[in-house]
């Protein structure tokens, strides 16, 4: 078990002119985890993680991945993490398949990559030259070649973005099963659902700052009442079921027959609304729970739509 998180930043600043990519910045990602990197453009999500893959230098601050320093240790570094190729990285003649393979070369325990070929989707690229993928078969072999070489921890920008939903959850699955093996993921995403999905921890930042850190079910409970309804015979007793709950939920009668319990919805406080039904003789009907989303937790601490 590594003592050392996958990534440590440290008041990270970094300046561009006058503007202020990252200003104190401190975020740790643990290892074997999925930790989603969420923020409005210009938040300074690629400053952040051009910084970690040790292609840009902080102003002030310290990073630590993997335990080394992502610059002066790059030597060290590179072999143990994977990095999705941006299409300018890339030379347009090459072709697909064969630079995948070339990818797996350069490693000493790669991926099956006949598999992986297969897995992505891409066997159906052949010879065919990168100038003339498709987006989204550009982006499925972006993370084929972060993913080749068994890396101990990969950066994945948008890796599912233009792909078809068929296409998404193979991507899902391949991440799922890549944190399964014990490897660090940083994900950037504009896909809500795909955060909520596949990360274990969510960082959001905003202006260069860390907003909030924590897991999907703790982001999306914190800080706001949750909400269950559900439809009965008028005038039940619900001062004998706010008794049953936990502090600060209520419950109330909206209007005749139409009941709404507000507080922290568990599975142990449904379980405790349906035995208080069932001891009062009450078959409940439409019992609809909603919660707050990831996306209305970003909406509200940084009051951006995602791709502002």
């Amino acid at each position: 078990m590594h003592s050392t998180p996958a990534v440590e930043t440290t008041a990270l600043i970094k300046r561009y002119g006058d503007k202020t990519a990252l200003d104190g910045l401190t975020l740790t990602a643990a290892r074997g985890t999925v930790t989603a990197l969420l923020g409005p453009n210009g938040a300074g999500k690629t400053t952040t993680v051009e910084i970690c893959e040790g292609y840009r230098r902080p102003d002030a601050g310290t990073v630590r991945v993997l335990g080394l320093d992502p610059h002066r240790d790059a030597a060290a570094l590179r072999p143990r993490i994977g990095v999705m190729l941006q299409e300018g990285g890339v030379y347009p003649g090459a072709r697909a398949v064969e630079m995948l393979r070339h990818m797996a070369k350069l490693h000493a325990h790669p991926l099956d990559t006949d598999a992986l070929i297969e897995r992505l989707g891409l066997a159906s690229t052949g010879r065919t030259p990168f100038r003339r993928l498709s987006g989204g078969q550009k982006q499925r072999l972006a993370l084929a070649t972060a993913v080749v070489g068994r890396p101990e921890l990969v950066f994945l920008d948008e890796p599912t973005a233009g792909l078809d939903p068929q296409a998404r959850h193979a991507t899902w699955d391949l991440i799922r099963e890549l944190r399964a093996d014990g490897v660090s993921v940083i994900l950037t995403t504009h896909y809500m659902h795909e955060a909520e999905e596949l990360a274990d921890a969510v960082a959001i930042i905003d202006e260069g700052r860390l907003v909030v850190h924590g897991t999907p079910e703790e982001l999306c409970r914190g800080g706001a009442e949750n909400t269950m309804r559900f439809s009965g015979r008028p005038g039940l007793d619900t001062a004998s079921l706010l008794k049953a709950l936990p502090s600060r939920s209520a419950a109330v009668e909206l209007t005749a027959g139409s009941y709404r319990v507000t507080g922290d919805i568990t599975p142990e406080l449904l379980a405790t609304v349906t035995t208080w039904c069932a001891q009062n003789g009450v078959l409940p009907d439409r019992i609809t729970v909603e919660r707050r989303t990831l996306e209305d937790v970003f909406l509200e601490l940084t009051g951006k739509e995602l791709r502002a």
